[in-house]
């Protein structure tokens, strides 16, 4: 072995150690070997792919200061991982792998008005000078490279590239990404904010979901800060949101959105939205703030076929340095079909079983996790469905369920689907009352009582909860 190595990562370890919990240091760092330095790479050996990605999630920061120091600034990293896992030999096998070594993006600095008398707010960074930094709350691991593309993603995907080559400057404005669960909408999001970031490092890009963008929302009101949430949000040049069909039911909420929206579109700003629907299918969401959404390009993303989930599983394994036989990869293609989440579920719990377990991969470990996987997912449901589901129990129709009537089988059977709609979705209760018969939020909150307090005390009633819930869920 190379002395210098082992000397520059003895020098890095003393940091290292300095800087993090005994255990912490004991468990994760003790067992790395220095292996060779070339220049300014250093190569480390580590027991594990698990224990590489450790690394780089949680302690790529002070690795990058330890090595900085020890080698200067150009530094690099790479990791030599044990793949006891693979199949075509007994003897362990490694794979290198460079660090990703890439530095968090950068604070962006926009310049705000400021008034001799007070400060304008900032909901992520209280300011306390004119220039106010805003993190941009990307994620640079979902990018364009590692999206994988087919049939199903195609019109997503070109247009989210044409968006990150001149943001506010296509007929893409909004650009409304909707799709199913896992499908890769918020991977697509954050990839046209990280490529903008990397082309127009001069623009301010803002990633936040929905929720977080509410409650950020109800704390300016709360402060009366309201005007500086809505100048904030004016400020920036492209507003990534995800998640909008949360913004049901809140109607102000959906009213400060409508101005911010306005504002950045008439000025040229970029506007990107993801969305569970699209916008013909979202309740409780003003007609004019639908209209909105519909000015640019709605692109949906569907369940990948074959061939894109064969495409996703090699490229998969091919970044994880991991080999498997081909009828393994063929079999798990074919019975994973919902989302590309699943899918990559099911290989990262075939690596593990193979890691820990000391085993090979086989068709059979493939069939036992996979068999796991399908069967343990729960299937997203719609409040359409359970509706189709509850009705057809009860031998009767949607409508009759929607319906006025006071007839006590069909308000039973009413109140069941809105207790399930509550349960089963992340709809709010305006919206579960607005798609079950125009009803208001008390009314679902009153089912959603009437329905556990009638589990407990009446057995017939417990049957019919039981018996939807396994119609509901498998």
């Amino acid at each position: 072995m190379n002395k210098s190595a082992e000397l520059v990562w003895l020098n890095c370890l003393s940091f290292i150690k300095d800087n993090i919990k005994p255990q912490a240091y004991k468990t994760w760092f003790e067992p790395i070997k220095p292996v060779k330095l070339s220049g300014e790479a250093l190569t480390v050996q580590v027991p594990s792919k698990f224990f590489y990605e450790w690394l780089e999630e949680h302690y790529i920061k002070l690795l990058r200061v330890a090595l900085i120091r020890e080698l200067g600034e150009h530094a690099k990293l790479i990791y030599d991982v044990r793949m006891e896992n693979t199949y075509s030999s007994n003897s362990p096998q490694t794979v290198k792998i460079p660090s990703a070594n890439r530095n968090p993006l950068k604070p962006q600095k926009v310049t705000v008005p400021l008034e001799s008398k007070r400060e304008l707010k900032n909901p992520f960074v209280i300011p306390g000078l004119q220039k106010v930094k805003i993190e941009s709350q990307l994620n640079p691991n979902y990018n364009f490279e590692n999206f994988v593309e087919g049939d199903s993603n195609r019109l997503a995907r070109s247009a989210s590239m044409a968006v990150a080559n001149k943001p506010g400057g296509t007929s893409f404005n909004p650009l409304l990404i909707y799709g199913g669960v896992g499908l890769g909408k918020t991977h697509l999001a954050h990839a046209i904010g990280v490529d903008i970031k990397d082309k127009y490092p001069d623009k301010t890009v803002l990633y936040i979901s929905s929720e977080k963008f509410t409650q950020q929302f109800i704390d300016s009101v709360k402060s009366n800060t309201r005007n500086d949430f809505i100048h904030f949000y004016q400020m920036i040049d492209v507003l990534i949101i995800d998640d909008v069909q949360f913004l049901s039911g809140k109607a102000g909420t959906q009213d400060v959105f409508f101005h911010i929206f306005n504002h950045l579109h008439q000025n040229g700003k970029q506007v990107i939205l993801t969305s569970d629907k699209a916008p013909v299918d979202m309740q409780d969401i003003e007609q004019r703030l639908l209209s909105r959404f519909k000015w640019g390009l709605s692109a949906e993303l569907q369940s990948p076929d074959y061939e894109t989930r064969i495409s996703i599983l090699q490229r998969k394994l091919f970044r994880d340095g991991v080999e498997m036989p081909e009828d393994i990869i063929e079999y798990i293609a074919k019975n994973v079909k919902s989302n590309v989440r699943e899918l990559e579920g099911v290989i990262i719990s075939m690596i593990a079983q193979a890691s820990f377990n000391r085993k090979e991969f086989t068709l059979e470990l493939a069939r036992q996790i996979v068999d796991k996987f399908v069967k343990n997912t729960k299937k997203e449901v719609s409040i359409d469905y359970i509706q189709k589901v509850v009705s057809k129990y009860f031998d009767m129709d949607v409508a009759t369920l929607q319906s006025k009537t006071r007839k006590r089988h069909v308000v039973q059977a009413r109140q069941l689907a809105m207790y399930f709609a509550k349960r089963m979705t992340k709809s709010s209760l305006a919206s579960i009352g607005n798609q079950i018969g125009q009803r208001d939020h008390a009314t679902v909150l009153h089912a959603c009582k009437t329905v556990d307090n009638l589990t407990e005390t009446d057995k017939q009633f417990r049957k019919y909860v039981d018996d939807l819930t396994k119609k509901l869920t498998f």
